[in-house]
């Protein structure tokens, strides 16, 4: 069996950041509602982990529910240790790269919902 298709062991003590790598993954994907339910899951195992908050702030924004995006992007500024949070710039300073291809789906989808919770370019 691969690693991928390893079934998910609540006992896992590392379940909360599979459910974040399944909810980024379907956040990148486009595919909202799939995103914010796994990304909930990881809030829930996870919860002081900032960049938790910050995708589901961003599904959340592209769901149109901004009242939750913005309490999540709050979240995820108070629990972040620098100030990667306060701009688009910075993120993509602090490391989201990787792939061409995987940069653009990170503008297509994750900086998109977090430029609609309202974080500023610069």
């Amino acid at each position: 069996m691969s690693a991928a298709a390893k079934p998910l062991s609540p006992r896992d003590p590392l379940i909360g950041y599979w459910y974040y790598a399944i909810g980024t993954v379907h956040l990148l994907q486009s595919r909202t509602d799939e995103a914010i339910i796994w990304l909930e899951k990881a809030r829930s195992a996870i919860p002081s982990y900032s960049l938790v908050r910050s995708r589901l702030a961003s599904a959340y924004a592209l769901s149109g529910e901004t009242e939750r995006a913005a309490a999540e992007l709050a979240e995820a500024r108070r629990l972040s240790p620098d100030d990667r949070f306060s701009s688009i710039a910075r993120l993509r300073a602090s490391g989201s790269g990787g792939t061409p291809k995987t940069r653009a789906l990170y503008e297509a989808t994750y900086f998109t919902g977090l430029r609609k919770a309202g974080v500023p370019e610069e």
